[in-house]
């Protein structure tokens, strides 16, 4: 009965599989072998004749009826080059000005590839060509200089290859030249794709079931194709009629050691309906790389592959499947890794389709906050009941989808010249619609103001970019009181005849001297929003100067953030605004100097001097103090959404001050648990919770404040995939140590023998706290502050072990904690107010630790 009763839930979960997995693939009645677009254009530019490449004729440009506008001022070229390279390559068109091909289609997705290499002809110098390319609406590419882009790769032409939704009857392809250049092309391929090649549905991290991506209203750019453990796959041996390139995986395989490529019939391929069978060509899932076989029952290693990709874009990877080795199911489980995270968990090939049956999963990522590597790693399932420790991996694609300016390459989208204005859809999954057209409207203005303001700085002087409207829940209020800046100081600062939470306003003239004209050996550091140069004012104050990068979308919405923040908080663990500076289309925050810098260069990877343990407790408490402060300081208080050690100061007294409030975003109202956002952070700070659901509260920072804990306590990086799999993230890594009561193992060497026992308990349990998977198991940061504050009196009192006995996981049951008697300070004066804020913030910190001491003793009392 049991064995009746066992195999009837296998076959259960077996179907429930089957129903799960037809979501990954088109609804189609069998398998197709073959596509035949019903649009095909390839073209020949500027040649006047026919060329062969790849079985494919690429015909000369049609005149009748022409592709090309007949408004174009363009000029057919050609070179005798010794080359050896392809025959469409040897001709060109040239566009003095913006030109559109238009291409009469049938409403359908279609593959756009682009073929460029550059050679002089007459006065034309096709190397130093800058130009932009637009389908569509959408910007393909953005001032692009294809002799720089060639000179990156190892080809001897730049191609691209991009998927365009074309929803009329009629695809343009507009060639647009940057300022003083002109743009080319060699050759251009518009062919229908098979509408099943790109599916309307992925699985993001942290999801096991697929959602929508809205990709009918999105262009998407092939990046990356891979055969992996298999050759290189030319155009003419892809599946019939696709003529697609795959290259081999040497390149972005992380690593080769406990590798091995395998491989069996092409002819044994099986494409299970409604897969159909062009999805990728037999040689793909024919080949593939699988751990070797180390002998040992835990093989801790998996397989690694690292692609650059573009940050602060949606990216699809698709990864390819095929068990061509064991024909047994359970005999390998293995788990899938993107970006360090667990994207499938145990995955059985054969279990879930059988033995040389293909398969395929597509995952979305997001690399937001500057994130410009993409890591994709196979390994065993950790403790699966399995015969083999083992994984496997047949073929990667990755797509990059167009952002919120329905841009492939940039920022921002290429404004048309000429013509008339497309605007794309946007995906939902990229933003909303409407503040995208605030945003874009905003830019506009900003434009064409700068472009009235005449520069009157030195020759020396960078040139400025479009001012950034200050906002601070009331754009219009907040630049109403910029309007009224009128007078200058005798030191030639603007002084605002209002009261304003900004503070000092500097001239460029001033932060161009503090900072040496923008010198590159004052840089201190580097993000999205641009640059951050040490600068001296001209009484010898030292400050932190952040110029904003007018190219950086995300840049200019994390300043706007950033203002918006500091225009309203004064603590002493954060870090203080002093001025700002708008002058010339510019616009920059000056900040106080933070002598000792990141906590992190005081961690790992710097000559600097180990911290000792007395002093990472303070700094821990510091900037508990900080977050604290966040959360509660106003009605609905502010979540930081990027809490990690780089963005932890440190003062000349090694003081930690909270920095870098570009995520930040106001907490919920008293009626709403949560603020529901796009996913923002840092890869291996970020609250699984929070990736999963997309809703932010509090907790997310207390999760990543545990991270920073266990980072101070280990002294290594949150994330190292360098190591072995199960030591890559340290909150997994440490927790597997905290749980076990054996922490102390992997404490950073250089607190060795310095360390009470009982501080380091109170420590690791507050860490593992803040840890917990689910955010209503974490402590409020108060909680964490007691605590912290807890272990530091444990470490200097050296109390006996029966106090601190039953404190394991007692966090949350605290019954009494610090008050917090910090204010939120809304005054418009800068000069006495943080002096009055410190003073206060002094006292209180006398007051809590003779609470504390009353607390932790009980002679206190």
């Amino acid at each position: 009965m049991q064995q009746t009763s066992s195999m009837g839930s296998r076959m259960f979960i077996v179907f429930l599989l089957f129903l799960g997995h037809l979501r990954c693939f088109p609804a189609q009645s069998s398998a197709q072998s073959s596509f035949t677009p019903k649009d095909v254009f390839l073209v020949n530019c500027g040649s006047p004749s026919n060329a062969s490449v790849d079985g494919r004729t690429f015909t000369a440009e049609a005149t009748d009826p022409p592709l090309l506008s007949s408004s174009s001022n363009s000029v057919a070229a050609s070179t005798s080059t010794r080359d050896s390279v392809s025959a469409i390559l040897t001709t060109a068109r040239i566009f003095p000005n913006a030109s559109t091909y238009n291409f009469p289609v049938t409403p359908s997705r279609f593959w756009v590839r682009l073929y460029f290499y550059p050679f002089s002809y007459s006065s034309f110098d096709l190397n130093s060509a800058v130009f932009s390319v637009i389908a569509n609406g959408f910007t393909l590419l953005s001032d692009v200089h294809v002799t720089s882009s060639i000179q990156n790769s190892n080809s001897q032409f730049l191609f691209k290859e991009y998927s365009v939704n074309v929803s009329s009857t009629t695809l343009s392809l507009t060639f647009q030249p940057s300022r003083d250049s002109y743009a080319f092309i060699n050759a251009i391929e518009v062919v229908s794709m098979p509408p099943d090649i790109l599916v309307d549905s992925s699985s993001p991290l942290g999801m096991n079931s697929p959602q929508p991506l809205g990709l009918d209203y999105t262009a998407a750019q092939c990046i990356y194709r891979v055969n992996v453990g298999g050759p290189a796959i030319s155009p003419t041996n892809d599946s019939a009629g696709l003529f697609r390139s795959w290259s081999a995986n040497e390149t972005n395989l992380f690593s080769t050691a406990g590798v091995e490529d395998v491989s069996t019939s092409r002819n044994s391929i099986v494409y299970p309906p409604p897969l159909p069978s062009y999805i990728a060509p037999p040689v793909v899932y024919s080949t593939a790389l699988q751990l070797q076989d180390s002998g040992m029952p835990d093989n801790s290693l998996n397989i690694s592959w690292v692609f650059p990709i573009d940050p602060d874009f949606v990216y699809i990877v698709r990864l390819h499947f095929c068990e061509i080795v064991f024909s047994a199911a359970g005999a390998r489980i293995f788990d899938i890794y993107l970006q360090n995270q667990t994207a499938y968990h145990s995955l059985d090939l054969f279990f879930v389709k059988g033995m040389a049956h293909a398969y395929y999963r597509d995952f979305t990522v997001n690399s937001s906050g500057g994130v410009s590597s993409l890591w994709i790693q196979v390994g065993p399932t950790f403790n699966a009941a399995t015969s083999q420790n083992n994984a496997i991996l047949n073929g990667i694609e990755v797509w990059k989808l167009n952002n919120s300016a329905g841009s492939l390459d940039g920022a921002v989208a290429i404004p048309m010249s000429k013509g008339r204005s497309i605007r794309p859809k946007i995906a939902p999954i990229l933003g909303g619609a409407g503040a995208g057209v605030v945003f874009i409207a905003l830019i506009i203005a900003s434009l064409l103001f700068c472009g009235r303001k005449k520069s009157k700085i030195h020759k020396q002087s960078p040139s400025g970019w479009l001012p950034l409207p200050i906002h601070g829940g009331n754009s219009a209020s907040m630049a109403s009181k910029l309007s009224t800046l009128s007078h200058k100081s005798g030191t030639g600062s603007y002084v605002s005849s209002v009261p304003s939470s900004l503070g000092r306003q500097f001239s460029f003239a001033e932060i161009l001297e503090a900072t040496n004209n923008f010198d590159e050996a004052q840089v201190l550091g580097v993000g999205g929003f641009g640059k951050v140069y040490k600068g001296i004012m001209d009484d010898g104050l030292k400050v932190a100067v952040k110029r904003g990068n007018s190219r950086s979308e995300q840049g200019i919405t994390e300043f706007h953030t950033e203002i918006d923040m500091l225009s309203k908080l004064r603590h002493r663990h954060l870090v203080s605004l002093i001025g700002y500076c708008d002058e010339n289309c510019e616009m920059i925050l000056v900040y106080e100097y933070m002598a000792n810098g990141p906590l992190r260069s005081h961690l790992y990877g710097t000559d600097l001097p180990p911290l000792t343990w007395r002093q990472r407790l303070d700094i821990c408490i510091g900037a508990a103090r900080g977050l604290h402060y966040l959360h509660t300081g106003a009605a609905q208080g502010i979540i930081h959404r990027d809490v990690k050690t780089t963005n932890i100061l440190l003062d000349e007294n090694l003081v930690a001050k909270v920095s870098d409030f570009g995520l930040s975003k106001t907490g919920p109202t008293l009626d709403r648990t949560h603020v529901s956002t796009a996913v923002k952070g840092s890869f291996g700070y970020l609250d699984p919770e929070y990736f999963r659901r997309q809703q932010l509260t509090e907790k997310s920072d207390v999760y990543s404040f545990g991270v920073v804990l266990m980072e101070v306590l280990c002294a290594r990086p949150a994330i190292n995939p360098a190591l072995p799999r199960d030591q890559v993230n340290i909150a997994e890594w440490a927790m597997h140590w905290q749980k076990m009561g054996l922490l102390d193992r992997i404490v950073d060497p250089h607190l060795a023998g310095t360390v009470n026992p009982n501080s380091l308990r109170k420590f690791g349990e507050t860490a593992e706290k803040c840890l917990a998977e689910q955010g209503i198991h974490r402590p409020a940061m108060g909680d964490v502050l007691w605590n912290l504050e807890y272990a530091l009196q444990l470490q200097e009192t050296a109390m006996p072990d029966v106090i601190d006995e039953d404190s394991r996981n007692q966090i949350l049951e605290l019954p009494i904690r610090i008050p917090a008697q910090e204010h939120w300070d809304t005054s418009g004066a800068r000069g006495n107010s943080l002096t009055s804020m410190a003073s206060e913030e002094d006292s209180e910190d006398a007051t809590a630790s003779a609470l504390f001491s009353q607390l932790v003793n009980p002679q206190g009392r």
